[in-house]
């Protein structure tokens, strides 16, 4: 038999990256829960409101959504609930919101939210609204500082744009990754004697184009490998591409999910004038990255 009160704790946001500062909310989320005897619930949204507001703007995902659920419930909360971000929430007033969706939805008996917190349309409401209306308890838990400044979505963003790994690390709490289905592409690696999983990024962003030490996950061992991501301007990609060779790995890895974890970015992208200057300077990444992963 289950005593535990209906009225949930919930955490409320975007919760891209799941973040230290994410992760500093939700640990209070837990405390409360944990006192009450209650379920924490965490309520975010897909696609992220930024896609629907933008909808043409190139992909910005720290984690998309089956990465953000993975990691949400690696930090412990009981229940992720997926709000659908379309035309009517994104019109929903601020105490339209409270009415339908914190009230009528999921009947909180306390919201966790970050300090900055916003919603509604015309992100006008805020802590200070959601303490007004008084039908639950409110959190609003400030922000995690690191390096003198709130660590944010924004700034892990930035840090992964400058293929500076370790920073987006540093913030997120947790070492940052790229998932998604191995494709069947040109060969053109296993000619070179580099054959790589090709993996689309999807809505997941590109850090920083170039080489990268990386760790892939393959069953349920982590490999090291060397991965390029970006464009290949020798042969022009239409779309960035994430393109793994395994070290010491022989088998197929078509249609497979996998999970790839940039390590340190060794150098940008770049154009050879021959063939055998390419195949020259990939000897040389595998040694850099097998050095940067020693």
């Amino acid at each position: 038999m289950n005593n535990t009160p209906s009225k949930p704790v919930v955490a409320i946001g975007n919760f891209d990256g799941v973040h230290r500062g994410h992760a500093a909310l939700l640990a209070a989320g837990k405390r409360i829960a944990a006192f009450e005897n209650r379920e924490l619930v965490v309520l975010t949204f897909e696609p992220h409101p930024r896609s629907f507001f933008k909808p043409g703007e190139a992909a910005f995902r720290i984690t998309p959504e089956s990465l953000k659920e993975r990691r949400l419930k690696a930090l412990g909360v009981d229940r992720v609930e997926i709000l659908d971000f379309n035309a009517i929430m994104a019109n929903l007033t601020a105490e339209q919101f409270i009415d339908m969706i914190i009230i009528g939805h999921v009947d909180a008996s306390h919201v966790v939210v970050g300090a900055d917190f916003h919603f509604g349309k015309g992100r006008a409401g805020n802590v200070e609204t959601l303490r007004a209306d008084g039908r639950f308890n409110v959190d609003g838990v400030a922000l995690e500082i690191l390096a003198d400044e709130p660590v944010s979505s924004t700034r892990i963003r930035a840090a992964l744009q400058a293929g500076d790994i370790a920073a987006a690390n540093a913030m997120l709490g947790w070492e940052w990754e790229i998932e998604g289905t191995v494709q069947h592409g040109d060969k053109r690696g296993r000619d070179l004697g580099y054959p790589t999983a090709n993996i689309p990024l999807n809505d997941t962003m590109a850090p920083a184009y170039g080489i990268y030490a990386v760790k892939i996950m393959i069953g349920n061992e982590w490999r090291n490998g060397v991965a390029n991501i970006g464009i290949r301007p020798m042969f022009k990609s239409k779309d960035p591409l994430l393109e793994v060779y395994v070290f010491d790995f022989t088998g197929d890895l078509y249609d497979q999910a996998l999970r790839v974890r940039p390590v340190q970015k060794l150098r940008d992208e770049a154009r050879f004038d021959h063939i055998d200057a390419l195949k020259e300077q990939m000897a040389r990444d595998v040694e850099g990255a097998k050095a940067a992963l020693s």
